[in-house]
């Protein structure tokens, strides 16, 4: 099992090849309206086996609430929920035992702990477990006007027209929302989208993997969330969605600015409707590590998926021979699209936590 936050933890548990997929959560406050669909339909974003563009395994991952949750809403103590995990099979592993796939955890893994499964724990289902925590964080951030959406903008080089900083218009979030949902990719950008799904499926007929980009956006976070220095909001950003499987790099903000000017770049304040504003958020709604009132950006970079069908060469550890391995399991060719719930799932875990942590959500209990 492992724990994440200070005040609203989430700890996972179970194993991707094993019997359930699950999650308990500490420190959510008692009275919150969330219903079982609104979890489920979290979940359904990431689900596989749902197009081309991802994993061939079925799963319907329902999710069931064990406890924590009565007739809708949440009594104050542990929450648990999980889903069983139905389509089981090992087989396309068993000829890699012992031989570590190239940029995965399979080495470190078997280093460290002696055993040789490292995906049942590091791979992707575990997420499933954070999405289901993500999508009470998100329902408790609602109820403060906190939205959260997230969207690839890059798959394998092929760039979304729209982002926050090119040709975003924030009234416009609900039909982003349709978009997004709407397309495979989960992109942005409908005719761009196409094009990146286009380059997925090609790259899964030619037996490899690609990787890419995805933009979150947190609006409403109200100013002053965060602390100065090992409590930054930043900081925690960093640390929660660094710790989803793939992610290869994170920036907070436009990322044109490391090669600018301070005069550039400089996010100057005015005052509107008797509120301070910045008229540009190049520092993407974070300083000094803590939160400005302007939204919150994010862009997250994930790694081409380690598991392809082209020959590898690696080393039998066993042996300590050189050898060569063909993976033939099932997996994301891009595992940027079902990365995007996840993303929004860890920002929310992140703000409700950094939220109730500041007092900006009463810690009610019964």
């Amino acid at each position: 099992m492992d724990t994440f936050g200070k005040i609203f933890k989430m700890t996972t548990y179970g194993k991707s090849h094993g019997p359930e997929t699950g999650v308990r959560i500490e420190g959510c406050p008692a009275g919150l309206e969330i219903y079982l669909d609104e979890i489920q339909s979290e979940l359904e974003k990431r689900r596989p086996g749902q197009s081309l563009v991802s994993s061939p395994r079925k799963e319907k991952d329902e999710v069931e609430i064990l406890k924590g949750i009565i007739n809708g809403k949440t009594t104050g103590e542990l929450i648990e929920l999980r889903i069983l995990n139905k389509d089981v099979d090992l087989s396309g592993y068993r000829n890699l035992e012992y031989k570590p796939r190239p940029a995965a955890a399979d080495f470190t893994w078997y280093k460290k702990y002696g055993y040789w499964y490292a995906f049942d724990r590091t791979g992707g289902r575990e997420t499933a477990s954070r999405v289901m925590a993500g999508a009470v964080a998100k329902k408790l951030l609602k109820k403060y006007n906190i939205d959260i959406l997230a969207y690839s903008i890059e798959i394998n080089g092929i760039r979304s027209r729209k982002s926050y900083y090119k040709d975003f218009d924030l009234i416009k979030l609900e039909e982003y929302k349709k978009t997004i949902n709407s397309n495979s990719v989960r992109c942005i950008d409908m005719d761009v989208a196409k094009e990146m799904e286009e380059a997925i499926i090609k790259t899964k007929e030619e037996g490899d993997s690609v990787g890419g980009i995805v933009e979150v956006i947190a609006l409403g976070v109200p100013v002053g969330v965060g602390e100065p220095n090992y409590n930054k909001l930043s900081a925690d950003l960093y640390y929660g969605l660094g710790s989803i499987p793939a992610v290869a790099g994170i920036h907070i903000g436009l990322f044109d600015r490391v090669r600018k000017f301070g005069s550039e770049i400089n996010d100057e304040f005015y005052i509107k409707d008797g509120e301070v504003k910045t008229k540009t958020n190049y520092s993407g709604g974070i300083l000094g590590g803590i939160s400005d009132g302007m939204p919150i950006v994010v862009n997250i970079g994930f790694k081409p998926t380690p598991s392809i069908t082209k020959r590898q060469r690696t080393v039998n550890l066993k042996e300590m021979k050189e050898t060569t391995i063909e993976i033939k399991g099932r997996h994301d060719p891009c595992i940027v699209p079902r990365a995007v719930p996840v993303v929004e799932a860890m920002t929310a875990l992140v703000l409700a936590d950094q939220m109730l942590l500041g007092g900006y959500i009463p810690r009610k209990t019964p």
